[in-house]
């Protein structure tokens, strides 16, 4: 649910190379959903060589229908191919392999290629990989005698000789000079998950990759889990067979048994597991990350606690066994993981991110844990780490603390001396991402803006000096701008209790003598923030409904995901609902009073996951304002969703009861007075389709009359299947037509 699904996703494809036969003057669904015609342009995947001299990335190979991987010299540009689609044909093969991502071994002589993908729940991380020996052209296929495409997360060890990787729930490790494999876990399989994860790690820590080399190569870390006594729900497949197929998968859902997971090392050349016996009930605490401390024998480990409001840091021997707590992070809300850990002088000091000062800074933590000294400081979030620069002293970080809807590069020093310096120069008005080189003197920029399409270009750091623009999606904005569509206009809402942002796209050939019906685009929920000043795959769906005569609007409520600092974040803790509809119904209100323009009769509202729960929420609780919704992919009662999150941001059900009732649009329905509409995918592994008929139940039982529509067999996003993106929008548009009448009056 709280993965938030941007409005314009299916617009867009990353990587993909679209040319356009024409220029189209008017948008259309088919060209959005259905023919590509806005697809996006990117460049990569980069990687920065080890000489930081130089980055790798794919290309198009001149003589096969296959990618080079090559080499650009930053200073220069002088380009190298590194291994050419020929050097990727297997034996007995014509066709090169499909790369779907890459590594290289520590030392740059060995390639790790990544191919023939299938998606586990949200991503593509199992499949086929293969080794190429850049010296010799040795190519070979890992796990050869494994089943097929079941590899996840092969990994070069510190030395390159050998790799290790999971497949079906155990841990292998394969010489890649002679192929010789050894399995060195042989439990897995059943309740039994070896160097991977449950659904529930996986979705709600960010914890896929299970299990971690040691630092000479000697040993492996690893997580299991046994999910025996996790409840398992039941997802039905009814379109593929003659016989349906149940589907199950274990999933915790709130005030329910988590699954069991420790930690334990094993030795690379096989043997017995010693296991850490970490205090607390490992079916009540998750360890939410763990890895080696460089040059050592030690391992870092964090234990959340359920509630996730105490974060425990434990530094553990892998020989003896014995650990300590070193730190410990406490919140009276709930705390956020984070993944930037950086160890520096000798391993003597590592790097904390903490809310602890009420904004996200960076910490310098001494190894012990004694000595905790701010890297960043001031009245701002560190939005995310780029890069760590010990020998140049600095650490550079995205923030904002001027506008939340932008990011810029920033720069503070490690020793925590002096301001933030903005290294950004201001005419890149809007968002920026960086890929920096491990010695901070060379970065990948992506900059967007609303009205802009991702543009890369190589710069050189501290000066942010633009050496090359490697790919500008010159195409895609002319196309774009070429629709003369009204721009999207950054507002602020003042409601009182706080002032919020939001945006507005009026439509083509605005009047403003005349009224407009007002569509509220919502999310409202932690994980996510619908008004940013990015390109968004130029929200060509709000584009598409201001275009056919509505004013599309979307405000982020308290609580959402932005750089607005701890008390704003945490004020929806507890309240998941409840809060945020407040908010959006008091944004409404103040939007109308303000604007002459809208019609304040016709007012609607929807969401998708979460915002289809705050849309149902909003429907239900302030009737009078909101005339249709429509809810996508929602939750209608928060115990019915994973354990994790909910009780991340809602606390325990025994400690909150109320306000998972009063949370909850399913005790509300009976309020519905307005249109409302409800769709859902019945292979929804995320948000259940229970959910979807829990409501349909209640709204019959208080005999409301509503719309609804299922799609066999899709998940969250309901993206799967032939045609399926393009029903949905144009099932979507159909409901808006009929229920809140388009057009100025």
């Amino acid at each position: 649910m709280k993965k938030m699904v941007w409005i314009n996703l299916l617009a867009i494809l990353v990587f993909a190379n679209v040319g356009f036969a024409q220029e189209a003057k008017t948008l259309t669904l088919a060209d959005i959903y259905k023919n590509d015609a806005f697809g996006q342009k990117g460049f990569g995947p980069v990687r920065w060589m080890k000489d930081n001299k130089g980055y790798s990335t794919l290309e198009e190979s001149a003589g096969l229908a296959g990618k080079d991987i090559v080499k650009y010299d930053a200073k220069t540009g002088k380009r190298t191919i590194v291994v050419s689609a020929s050097d990727l044909i297997p034996k007995g093969s014509e066709k090169p392999l499909v790369i779907k991502d890459y590594k290289w071994s520590n030392d740059n002589t060995k390639l790790l290629v990544f191919t023939n993908t299938r998606k586990v729940w949200r991503y593509h991380t199992r499949g086929n990989y293969w080794v190429l020996n850049l010296a010799t052209k040795k190519l070979s296929q890992l796990g050869e005698s494994l089943p097929e495409a079941t590899l996840m997360f092969a990994k070069f060890s510190p030395d390159g000789s050998r790799v290790g990787y999971v497949s079906e729930l155990n841990i292998y490790v394969e010489e890649v000079s002679s192929n010789s494999v050894t399995q060195i876990t042989k439990d897995g399989g059943g309740n039994i998950i070896n160097g991977t994860f449950d659904w529930v790690y996986e979705e709600e820590l960010s914890c896929r990759d299970g299990f971690r080399w040691s630092p000479d190569g000697e040993n492996i870390a690893y997580w299991q889990s046994n999910t025996a006594g996790v409840g398992t729900f039941y997802m039905i497949n009814n379109v593929d067979s003659i016989y349906s197929k149940p589907i199950p998968m274990p999933y915790p859902k709130v005030g329910t048994q988590l699954s069991a997971v420790k930690v334990g090392v094993v030795p690379a050349i096989g043997g017995e597991t010693k296991w850490f016996d970490i205090p607390g009930d490992p079916r009540n605490n998750y360890l939410a990350r763990m890895d080696f401390i460089p040059n050592s024998n030690e391992l870092m480990i964090q234990q959340l606690n359920r509630p996730q409001n105490t974060n425990k840091v434990y530094v553990a021997e892998i020989e003896t066994l014995k650990f300590k707590n070193i730190l410990t992070e406490k919140d009276e809300a709930f705390l956020d993981m984070h993944d930037d850990i950086r160890w520096l002088d000798n391993e003597k000091y590592f790097t904390w991110s903490s809310e602890r000062d009420g904004w996200l800074h960076l910490y310098k933590v001494s190894r012990d844990g004694t000595d905790l000294q701010p890297i960043t400081k001031g009245d701002f979030d560190v939005v995310s780490i780029n890069c760590i620069d010990p020998k140049g002293g600095y650490v550079y970080y995205t923030a904002s603390p001027d506008d939340y809807t932008q990011r810029y590069l920033y720069r503070s020093r490690i020793d925590g001396k002096g301001t933030a310096q903005r290294v950004t120069p201001t005419s890149y008005s809007g968002q920026n991402a960086y890929q920096i080189s491990e010695n901070a003197k060379w970065g990948i920029q992506v900059f967007q803006n609303a009205t802009t399409p991702p543009v890369y270009s190589l710069v050189s750091l501290p000066a942010h000096k633009q050496i090359r623009v490697l790919e500008d999606n010159k195409d895609l904005k002319q196309k774009f701008d070429a629709l003369q569509l009204q721009p999207k206009e950054f507002v602020k809402v003042d409601i009182g209790d706080a002032v919020l942002d939001a945006f507005m796209i009026k439509p083509i050939g605005f009047d403003p003598s005349k009224k407009y019906p007002l569509l509220f685009y919502v999310y409202g929920e932690p994980a996510g923030s619908t008004v940013q000043d990015n390109w968004g795959g130029g929200s060509l769906w709000d584009q598409y409904m201001a275009q056919q005569g509505y004013i599309v609007m979307s405000v982020d409520n308290r609580g959402t995901k932005t750089p607005r600092g701890k008390k704003w974040r945490n004020a929806i803790y507890g309240q998941i609902g409840i809060l945020a509809s407040e908010d959006q119904n008091k944004a409404a209100h103040k939007i109308m009073d303000t604007y002459d323009f809208i019609d304040a009769s016709r007012v609607g509202i929807w969401g998708w996951s979460g915002g289809g729960q705050m849309t149902l929420n909003c429907m239900f609780r302030y009737p009078e304002t909101y005339k249709s919704g429509l809810a996508v992919s929602f939750v209608s009662d928060q115990r019915l969703y994973d354990a994790t999150y909910q009780e991340r941001y809602m606390g325990l059900l025994t400690d909150n009861a109320k306000g998972y009732h009063d949370g909850s649009p399913i005790n509300f329905a009976q309020n519905l007075e307005g249109n409302l509409m409800v769709i859902h995918g019945t292979a929804d592994d995320n948000v259940h389709y229970q959910s979807f008929e829990m409501l349909i139940n209640k709204l019959i039982e208080n005999n409301k009359i509503f719309d609804m529509m299922s799609y066999p067999m899709r998940s969250h996003r309901i993206n799967e299947r032939e045609n399926t993106s393009y029903h949905l929008r144009e099932t979507m548009e159909k409901y808006w037509k009929e229920n809140l009448p388009a057009g100025g009056k």
